[in-house]
């Protein structure tokens, strides 16, 4: 059990003390004093392992089923004696260019708050370290613990949208770029263009997974009535509600932003290959007099002009170089060459 559990602490007055090693032992005291509460951080718990948190913190099997599963949407659920919250930590590699999700599991309940993380993305040492400088919010209990990760999440939403929205006006910049930038120097390394804005419309769909789904319950923490969350904690929640909805608005406008430049990049296509097939029908145009007047001329016709004009040669060389002449000088003022 150790391996999973990445921090365990009793807090009193908004300050971390020592307690007993066993979390049984530190919730009990944590329980018994009243004004203090347990914080036990867990990661990658397996349901043997979780199965001894589930029955000390007399925790719902239905959380606890979900928060084995993983894999779930960002929801707030009420259940007897605990409150239940997924969240959807989110990762951007801007090397690779590929947006990773990872979970993390709230559960708040009387003088107690459980963390379950999923995956490698967002680890919560930062958070409690800067909780533990601001005794002034901790004292406040598991709700503040709460509010905490919550802010972090959504804050670092805006932070991956941000460096996508940097990302993505790069690749608009080189889609509107003369040839669609096929003359960059990596331009033969890298994917094609469509291939590439489609990669990036999964990535901002991934995104799209974690902050879309979170509104609701983030409206739910911003209100009244919410168990184990105090009142007076109203207001910090409609800051991250505000911030997450502002951090929609950016996923909302980056897959508005994907849709056009994918529209542009296709009728940029069309407009290519357009001129792809007038140039070589003008080609084709100018090749088929030619072909056509040899074609004639290589009949084996007994009565043929060259067999007794000693210029019928030259003549017919002349007619097709003035006619190519003449329909080059044609499509070309069109802008057909």
């Amino acid at each position: 059990m150790p391996a999973v559990i990445v921090d365990c602490a009793i807090y009193r007055d908004g300050r971390r003390t020592d307690g007993p090693a066993d979390f049984s032992d530190a919730l009990a005291e944590a329980r018994a004093e009243g004004d203090a509460f347990l914080w036990l951080g867990l990661h990658e718990a397996t349901e043997k392992e979780f199965a001894l948190v589930s029955s000390e913190f007399g925790l719902h099997p239905l959380a606890v089923e979900d928060a084995l599963t993983a894999h779930q949407r960002p929801k707030l659920e009420v259940y007897d004696g605990s409150l239940f919250v997924v969240l959807k930590p989110v990762r951007y590699d801007t090397v690779s260019d590929v947006v990773t999700t990872g979970e993390l599991m709230v559960f708040m309940g009387d003088s107690f708050v459980v963390t379950v993380r999923h995956g490698e993305g967002a680890p919560l040492a930062a958070v409690r370290q800067r909780l533990e400088a601001e005794p002034e919010v901790l004292k406040h209990g598991p709700t503040a613990v709460l509010y905490a990760v919550s802010d972090a999440i959504v804050d670092n939403y805006i932070e991956v949208a941000g460096e996508l929205q940097i990302d993505l006006e790069e690749l608009e910049e080189e889609v509107f770029a003369p040839n669609g930038g096929e003359g960059a120097p990596d331009a033969g390394t890298r994917p094609p263009t469509a291939a590439r804005i489609y990669n990036f419309k999964r990535q901002v769909l991934e995104f799209r997974r974690a902050t879309g789904p979170l509104a609701g319950p983030m409206a739910r923490l911003a209100g009244a009535g919410v168990p184990f969350v105090h009142d007076h904690a109203q207001p910090f929640f409609r800051d991250v509600n505000d911030h997450l909805l502002h951090a929609n608005e950016q996923v909302e406008g980056l897959d508005r932003l994907l849709s056009d430049i994918l529209s542009a990049h296709l009728a940029q296509m069309g407009v290519r290959q357009n001129d792809d097939m007038r140039k070589i029908s003008a080609w084709a145009a100018m090749a088929a007099v030619p072909t056509m007047v040899a074609g004639i001329y290589g009949m084996n016709f007994k009565h043929m002009p060259e067999l007794r004009y000693v210029w019928a040669y030259p003549a017919v060389l002349c007619f097709m170089a003035v006619t190519v002449f003449g329909l080059h000088r044609a499509f070309k003022r069109r802008g057909w060459l």
